[in-house]
């Protein structure tokens, strides 16, 4: 198991009482956050633009993003963006609808997009995101989270589309897909 894997906080209580996974201890420690980054970048398909999913995707995409010497486009929660935005209503796991919003005109036609997650349970928010992206003509080159649960939603989305993980279900995978 990678050193940084056993950082994740695995006793975690969301809200409604979900058992989660809280990543962020990982960020604090600058060794553990710069050995995830070298594995979720290897490997990677070329690409123009990182785009950061709220809240933990813009960490893991703003490190990627100056890493790689790419700009950062964020996808953000309903009303946060000052200026006029495309928008997607999805379900979520808890029963109520959210909001993701991108900035109108944000991404260049034929762009080819690293679309950048924490930790992708139900595909939902994911499938929202891509669907914004791929209006403004954009294309996902890849999409990178440290995990992916794979469920009846997630199986369409790793069929069409090449994911960077490390996890699968919560377990390590020898080479990431």
């Amino acid at each position: 198991m990678k050193d940084y894997l056993a950082l994740i906080d695995r006793r975690t209580l969301g809200l409604k009482g979900m058992r989660c996974r809280d990543i962020t201890p990982i960020f604090a420690d600058p060794e553990a956050f710069a050995t995830m980054l070298d594995d979720l970048q290897r490997g990677l398909p070329e690409f123009d633009l990182v785009v950061g999913v709220e809240a933990l995707g813009f960490v893991l995409a703003s490190a990627i993003a100056v890493r790689t010497g790419k700009g950062l486009i964020p996808i953000r929660k309903a009303g946060k963006l000052p200026v006029r935005a495309d928008a997607i209503t999805l379900p979520e796991v808890r029963g109520q609808a959210r909001t993701l919003e991108l900035r109108a005109g944000a991404i260049p036609p034929g762009s080819r997009l690293l679309l950048v997650d924490d930790w992708i349970k139900t595909g939902t928010q994911v499938a929202g995101a891509i669907e914004l992206l791929e209006r403004q003509l954009g294309t996902v080159a890849a999409v990178v989270s440290l995990n992916i649960d794979e469920n009846e939603l997630t199986r369409p989305l790793l069929a069409r589309y090449r994911f960077q993980t490390i996890l699968r279900d919560g377990n390590l995978l020898e080479v990431a897909r």
